[in-house]
């Protein structure tokens, strides 16, 4: 084999209550559909064949170096703790040292059953490994943190779920797979020890200026803040905030019924299986303060007296709701021209979402028209536009470089949720060309001309729901 990484294996150096030592199951008949040459690149992948590539990114053959293994975890699932979750259809290969010096993770997943498959069949279909690979690189061109695409591999046998699917499996790239739940797991069970271990792991991997425990509450709390705030600027909703999909790098992870706007409503979810709008778009700062208090209550734990850390948790965590906002206003002032927003410049922003609520405008067309001047035909009440627009030159007088600002803020195109679903459609009957179409267009948001796929959606192409596809 010619495939060399610098693989350099840190969290399998953990004691093994971290995790279970297994290989991916091999498939019958891999075929590679995608492959990230510039990722691989930087993850100094090198003398890589595609036959290589193949025999890796599906699992039938571990590279020198990697150590595979499924993770331990646990986490609240919509609300509900579930005690023991884990990688149940997902085996990290190992971690590399990149080009850049940075270390990250590399994951196969869709890679067979672990000891945490919970009955499942541990694989993918190839549907969510299309969506996952096309959302993540366009989060990663939008400039927010976010989980990375390596490949895509067709495994050449059906994966059953509501029908017979084709099975792949995804390489995802992160800067660790560190959750709130891996912490979780080893407080519910009240492993102080591991829980040490783990935080030591955290500080070391992640934010080597913090000090202890709290210090790394507070590091995370505001790596969420703002990875909160730079999603929703962008129209994106998570889907499940779940606290075993909220990582403690501060990276999005996790693309399953995940979706962008297109008409702006404040409560939109397209989530089949969040019922209760728990995850709703206004409603996720809400969720990641309440997800940082999970992982607070976790920390705490390994503490001989916890009681005497509690006022600084508290602290930490209360004080998420203004470092969002403040974090918000910024992100959503720049969308109208403004680099330094004052507080007072939310109810500008606040009466423009509700003017383009009111009409149904669309969230990515309307930024986008409003950097380039022609906002007005996005919406259907005209004088109230106008109304607001007074308003906003006024505040923008003596504002350098507004255009600027505007279009740097504003992408042309989002992975809209209806060329995802026709993607997938065209994929599934063998045809690539909208998947690589997307991903092209996806990856150069803020300067594509592929007006097609920047339009927003028809009421017959409107997607109303998205799927989880586990």
């Amino acid at each position: 084999m010619t495939f060399s990484a610098p693989f350099d294996n840190s969290y399998a150096r953990l004691p093994e209550a971290f995790y279970t030592r297994l290989n991916p199951t091999e498939v019958p008949a891999p075929k590679l559909v995608a492959y990230n040459e510039e990722l691989g690149r930087l993850l100094g992948i090198t003398d890589a064949t595609e036959e290589d590539r193949v025999a890796v990114f599906s699992g039938a053959t571990v590279p020198p170096g990697a150590t595979p293994l499924a993770q331990l975890y646990a986490g609240h699932q919509f609300g509900s703790f579930n005690p023991q979750l884990g990688d149940g259809r997902a085996i990290l290969l190992g971690e590399v040292v990149g080009t850049d010096g940075l270390r990250r993770d590399v994951q196969l997943k869709g890679s067979g059953p672990t000891p945490y498959s919970r009955m499942g069949d541990g694989r993918a279909w190839l549907g969510p490994v299309l969506r996952e690979y096309v959302v993540s690189e366009a989060m990663h061109a939008l400039g927010i943190p976010t989980t990375r695409a390596l490949a895509a591999t067709l495994t050449g046998e059906d994966v059953i779920r509501e029908t017979v699917l084709p099975g792949a499996i995804f390489t995802r790239v992160a800067a660790s797979h560190l959750r709130v739940g891996t912490f979780q797991v080893f407080a519910h069970r009240g492993q102080k020890s591991e829980l040490r271990q783990l935080t030591e792991y955290a500080i070391h991997r992640h934010y080597p200026d913090a000090t202890g425990p709290m210090g790394l509450l507070r590091a995370v709390c505001a790596a969420q803040a703002d990875l909160i705030a730079a999603w929703m600027s962008v129209g994106f909703i998570h889907g499940v905030m779940n606290t075993d999909n909220c990582t403690i790098s501060g990276e999005t992870i996790d693309y399953g019924p995940c979706a962008f706007l297109d008409e702006y409503h404040a409560d939109t979810v397209f989530s089949s299986i969040d019922q209760m709008g728990r995850y709703a778009y206004s409603n996720q700062p809400r969720i990641v303060v309440w997800n940082m208090a999970q992982f607070a209550t976790s920390l705490l734990q390994q503490y001989d007296d916890p009681s005497t850390m509690i006022d600084e948790a508290t602290e930490i965590v209360h004080a998420m709701p203004g470092q969002i906002e403040e974090a918000w206003r910024k992100r959503f002032g720049a969308k109208i021209g403004l680099k330094e927003p004052e507080p007072e410049d939310m109810g500008l922003l606040e009466d423009l979402l509700a003017l383009m609520q009111k009409d149904g405008a669309d969230f990515t067309n309307t930024f986008d028209a409003l950097a380039r001047g022609n906002a007005r035909d996005q919406f259907v009440d005209r004088d109230a536009f106008d109304a607001w627009q007074l308003r906003w030159r006024a505040r923008l007088k003596g504002v350098i470089d507004t255009e600027k600002t505007m279009r740097a803020a504003s992408p042309r195109i989002i992975p809209r949720n209806h060329r995802i679903e026709e993607m997938i459609a065209a994929a599934v009957a063998g045809d690539y060309a909208p998947f690589h179409r997307l991903l092209q267009a996806v990856s150069d948001p803020y300067g594509t001309t592929d007006t097609d796929l920047m339009r927003a959606p028809s009421k017959a192409q409107r997607v109303a729901a998205t799927f989880c596809g586990t």
